[in-house]
C-alpha cells in the first residue's frame, strides 16, 4: 500500500528520534491519509488524500 497522496504526493518523512541522553533512532513521520470516494469523469473512484487537501477542497466528496 503506498503511503502517498494521490492529489500533492505528500508521503513518509524520516528522521532521527532523539531521547533525553541524545540517543538517536531512526523513526518515520506518516501522512494524515484518508480513503475517499469521489467521481472523476463520470465513474466512482476511491482516492487516498491527506487531511489538509480534503480541508482545502481539492476534490469533493462523494455523498
Amino acid at each position: 500500500m503506498s503511503r502517498t497522496c494521490d492529489i500533492c504526493g505528500k508521503g513518509p518523512v524520516s528522521g532521527n528520534k532523539v531521547s533525553h541522553a541524545h540517543n538517536k533512532t531512526r523513526r518515520v513521520w506518516k501522512p494524515n491519509l484518508k480513503k475517499i470516494k469521489t467521481e472523476l469523469e463520470g465513474t466512482t473512484v476511491t482516492l487516498k488524500i491527506c487531511a489538509r487537501c480534503l480541508r482545502n477542497d481539492y476534490i469533493t466528496r462523494k455523498v
